[in-house]
């Protein structure tokens, strides 16, 4: 259904496009009245295209809605992905990690934390 919908809307897309483009640009697009004569004068084509722009724009966003809606429902998680979840591996207290094993940004700050010779006060220390 939303492969049907998407393809009527590329459809509907390339027709407006099409409308729009075969319409005179001198500011008469819009906000045209009727006219008695038929389709077939000039003034019978512009509100022919103004009413097909307007129809098919309607189309256009009803379409898009609808997609959206679509695409909302039927992607929406029933419940919670936890299959990229890393978990840290458990390790004993003494034990050192090898070098290329964890992350070294993980490994530098507990290595500081642990670390009985860093400063106790708020100072910041100098780079050497």
């Amino acid at each position: 259904m939303f492969t049907f919908i998407l393809v009527v809307q590329a459809i509907v897309a390339a027709a407006l496009v099409g409308v729009i483009l075969m319409q005179r640009s001198e500011g008469g697009g819009l906000g045209v009245g009727g006219s008695p004569s038929g389709l077939m004068s000039a003034r019978g084509a512009a509100d022919f295209l103004t009413r097909s722009t307007t129809i098919l724009a309607t189309l256009f966003v009803t379409l898009s809605v609808t997609l959206a809606v679509i695409a909302s429902v039927k992607h929406a998680p029933t419940e919670i992905d936890t299959s990229l979840s890393r978990a840290a591996p458990a390790q004993p207290a003494g034990d050192t990690p090898a070098a290329g094993d964890t992350d070294p940004l993980a490994a530098a700050a507990s290595a500081a934390a642990q670390n009985d010779s860093a400063a106790k006060d708020d100072s910041v220390p100098l780079a050497h």
